[in-house]
């Protein structure tokens, strides 16, 4: 049996004890939101409409009520290694539900910025704001109760944590966060270093320091600023 620290076992219990009240008024609303919270159902029939209106083939199948409608959140953008391959996700998750006789709509996007990329930069300032927006973001893509469960598409350090800080104002429903996977193995720690330590000497040009950092981020996928460069898909 594994024991926690002392100290660790200390902190947990102040948590513990801290949010108490906080934690029961969160899992009564969430049991009030599961036996009778807003559905398909309750909606008015102008609202429904209004939700399936441009379903296209998953109209009907939506509209019946009788099938598991998932909405999805999704932090595709194509500037990001990490969320570029979220572009064709929405319309294979559609088929794919299909095939098990459910139905997806996408039902929000939110931001995705990369500390990789405003490191240095002012955007750097607004690396820590945006969890509060996608939060939000989330919880308003998943208020328009339409759907039976979620899947969250999004990776990186603030993406996470957003999508699950809003989808938990949704905790009655099913959901799945779907990261898309590392990017493929390039150019060694060691050795980008290696080129890093010789620019900073002087002793490389800034074209050669360009290319050892584009042959270590050169690919889709969790960028190696996240993960060690040696991981493979």
């Amino acid at each position: 049996m594994t024991h926690l620290h002392p100290a660790i076992e200390r902190v947990t219990a102040r948590i513990i004890e801290k949010s108490r009240d906080s934690r029961r008024r969160y899992l009564d609303l969430i049991n009030r939101e599961a036996e009778k919270g807003l559905n398909r159902a309750t909606m008015s029939c102008g609202n429904f409409a209004h939700g399936f209106a441009a379903a296209g083939d998953d109209k009907a199948a939506i509209r019946g009520g009788s099938a598991m409608n998932i909405g999805i959140v999704s932090a595709y953008n194509d500037m990001l290694s990490a969320h570029a391959p979220y572009a064709r996700y929405p319309e294979q998750i559609k088929l794919f539900a299909r095939e098990v006789g459910a139905t997806a709509q996408v039902a929000g996007g939110v931001p995705a910025m990369c500390d990789g990329v405003t490191q240095g930069q002012q955007g750097m300032e607004l690396s820590l704001l945006s969890r509060d927006v996608i939060a939000m973001a989330t919880t308003i893509g998943l208020s328009h109760a339409m759907f039976e469960g979620a899947l969250l598409l999004g990776i990186c350090d603030k993406i996470v944590p957003g999508l699950l800080i809003g989808a938990l104002r949704f905790g009655h429903l099913p959901m799945i966060l779907v990261p898309a996977g590392p990017m493929p193995s390039g150019l060694a720690n060691k050795e980008k270093q290696r080129v890093r330590q010789l620019y900073a000497e002087g002793k490389a040009s800034r074209a050669e320091l360009l290319e050892a950092e584009a042959a270590s981020y050169h690919g889709a996928g969790t960028c190696t600023f996240m993960a060690p460069p040696t991981a493979t898909r």
